[in-house]
């Protein structure tokens, strides 16, 4: 991406985010905040380090919602509840744990995996409720769970190093827009659906604000 067309795409972006994080209320019947309007166009070398210290956020916040299909596939028909108080305090303790190691902010790390969690239960309860009402949809296959929590355990780390790394973009005034065009420019190029498009939104709920 050039530098000199970034800030217009940033401005840009104001709307196409806005789109992003709002239209998706008809995949999970919850509402996603939407950013803030798109403020005066930055300088564009600080806008281009915003967006490349925040766009890994966005594409590994949309790898760990689709690890939510093999959580909700592996859950399925094994009485399993979606919501595990005692994994989730596991997991927040860990990154905790890992943001501590790498001088980041435990609380702010913990706030933005609490999101990554709800997102991935947005994904797993939608299947859920689609699987019901078409057992058609149910995957042939059932993943194991341990080895899907593997791979989320990897996709953790890095996320770790990604809020650390971002410290200073997630605090900045045109966080919300940089990050609206991190996650559109993901949103695209994965061609998410209805469900991930949510999923994304939530997931990024708390990146924002320091």
């Amino acid at each position: 991406m050039h530098l000199t067309t970034l800030p217009r795409r940033l401005l840009a972006a104001g709307a196409a985010a806005t789109v992003l994080f709002t239209a998706t209320a008809a995949a999970t019947g919850t509402a996603a905040a939407a950013p803030s309007p798109a403020p005066a166009a930055r300088p564009a070398p600080a806008a281009h380090s915003s967006y490349a210290a925040l766009r890994p956020l966005a594409a590994l916040s949309v790898e760990r919602d689709a690890v939510g299909d093999l959580v909700a596939a592996a859950k399925w028909g094994t009485g399993g509840p979606i919501d595990d108080p005692a994994r989730e305090q596991q997991v927040l303790d860990a990154v905790a744990a890992q943001a501590r190691q790498l001088g980041a902010d435990p609380a702010a790390t913990k706030r933005i995996f609490r999101d990554q969690i709800e997102a991935s239960k947005v994904v797993q309860r939608e299947l859920h409720r689609r699987w019901t009402a078409d057992p058609g949809q149910v995957p042939a296959e059932r993943p194991d769970l341990n080895e899907v929590r593997e791979k989320i355990n990897r996709i953790n780390t890095g996320l770790v190093r990604a809020i650390a790394a971002s410290d200073a973009a997630r605090s900045a005034p045109q966080c919300p827009v940089v990050l609206g065009a991190a996650a559109g420019q993901v949103w695209h190029a994965q061609r998410l659906d209805a469900l991930h498009t949510a999923a994304l939104a939530r997931a990024l709920r708390s990146v924002c604000g320091g």
